[in-house]
């Protein structure tokens, strides 16, 4: 039974994933709250299923017209960097630290996008 529930978490972050709206807000929650996985394992199982997704994003993004690499490389840089270093900082902290940081950051979230759809609902 586990295999057919994680085919269909799978499913419910890729979608996300594939849209380029990062699949690890929906995957990672899922993972550790439906799944019952530690916080660390559903990091790392979120990384992982990252690649092979963002190559089959890229390609029929590309294909549509809709990838802009001007000034890319000014992104890629910077987030390799902090992508080793949030690695290794992740690997060094306990889980329970992850998930209730994880949670803040997704609350935080949550009200900044709230905050800019009432600007745009009220004309601001």
């Amino acid at each position: 039974m586990s295999f057919y529930l994680y085919l269909f978490l799978g499913f419910l972050g890729g979608i996300p994933a594939g849209m380029g709206m990062g699949g690890g807000t929906v995957t990672i929650p899922l993972l550790v709250l439906v799944g019952g996985v530690e916080q660390k394992i559903a990091q790392c199982a979120n990384l992982f299923s990252f690649l092979p997704m963002s190559v089959g994003a890229l390609k029929t993004h590309s294909e549509n017209g809709l990838l802009k690499t001007r000034g890319i490389l000014w992104v890629i840089l910077p987030a390799l960097l902090f992508s080793a270093l949030g690695a290794t900082l992740a690997a060094a902290l306990p889980s329970d630290v992850l998930r209730k940081a994880f949670g803040v950051f997704l609350i935080g979230l949550s009200f900044v996008t709230l905050q800019q759809n009432l600007k745009t609902k009220n004309g601001n």
